[in-house]
């Protein structure tokens, strides 16, 4: 695998100052993954020929409303990217990763800021480990947060009975009547989250657990655009088997409908 070198800071495409709002991603990429029990930080684990986040990247870049994208990295990341697909050529890569989820959306914000990204735009976040997204749950996730005031996030109605826990059993059921499952992409305007986000960085972030709820905390409502179980996001080790598994279904698919 040959490694792309690490490009200088770039501007993506120029824009009028009429246009209406592009769409960019921004894929938080420097966890370590300790619940996934792999000797490196899960995103990079192969699964069916490849790191697993570049999976995710594939299906993101080939959205064509997604105009360009940024990987955040953890600092001294020494992951070897692919030169050409399926590493998109409309994305970059930034260094900027800090020790949260949160405190990295942030910084990835900042970056995209200095690359020309307006407050106006949309940023699509989506975690690297949700492998299993397809382009066309992106795109239902655009149709549904353009018009919107706020954006919103994809998501599923909780199907189980929820259990309430302490200390091993179980302390209550709780109702799941309007619970839902919070999933990615989530699709706000970019100056939106960054205020939002802006807001609890003095206090590290604290109660930010996605997107959504910081925005939530900025006293807005985030619109819920349902999602698919495929979209879920590998976290313990019985997870890549699955993911495999769906990854090797879908390649025979495409196969056995190819001219």
């Amino acid at each position: 695998m040959t490694a792309v070198p690490d490009a200088p800071l770039r501007n993506f495409a120029p824009f009028e100052p009429a246009a209406p709002p592009r769409c960019f991603v921004l894929v938080p990429c420097a966890g370590a993954g300790s619940r996934a029990g792999t000797a490196q930080p899960k995103q990079y684990q192969p699964i069916a020929g490849q790191a697993l986040v570049l999976h995710t990247l594939a299906a993101l870049g080939a959205v064509p409303r997604v105009v360009g994208g940024l990987v955040v990295l953890s600092p001294g990341d020494d992951f070897v990217w692919p030169q050409g697909a399926p590493w998109p050529a409309h994305f970059d890569r930034a260094d900027c990763g800090g020790s949260t989820r949160a405190q990295s959306v942030f910084q990835g914000l900042q970056a995209l800021r200095a690359r020309g990204v307006r407050d106006a735009d949309w940023v699509l976040v989506h975690d690297a480990a949700r492998c299993l997204i397809t382009p066309a749950q992106v795109d239902a996730l655009i149709d549904a947060c353009l018009p919107d005031a706020v954006g919103g996030l994809l998501a599923l109605p909780l199907p189980d009975t929820l259990k309430a826990e302490r200390g091993g059993r179980v302390q209550a059921t709780v109702a799941r009547e309007d619970k839902w499952l919070a999933q990615t992409p989530q699709m706000f305007r970019l100056g939106d989250l960054y205020a939002a986000l802006a807001v609890r960085a003095e206090g590290g972030f604290a109660g930010v657990t996605d997107e959504a709820s910081a925005i939530e905390m900025a006293g807005r409502q985030p619109l819920l655009v349902p999602g698919s179980a495929h979209n879920f996001k590998v976290t313990y080790p019985q997870d890549f088997a699955l993911a495999e598994a769906l990854l090797a279904l879908r390649a025979s698919a495409s196969t056995e409908v190819a001219p």
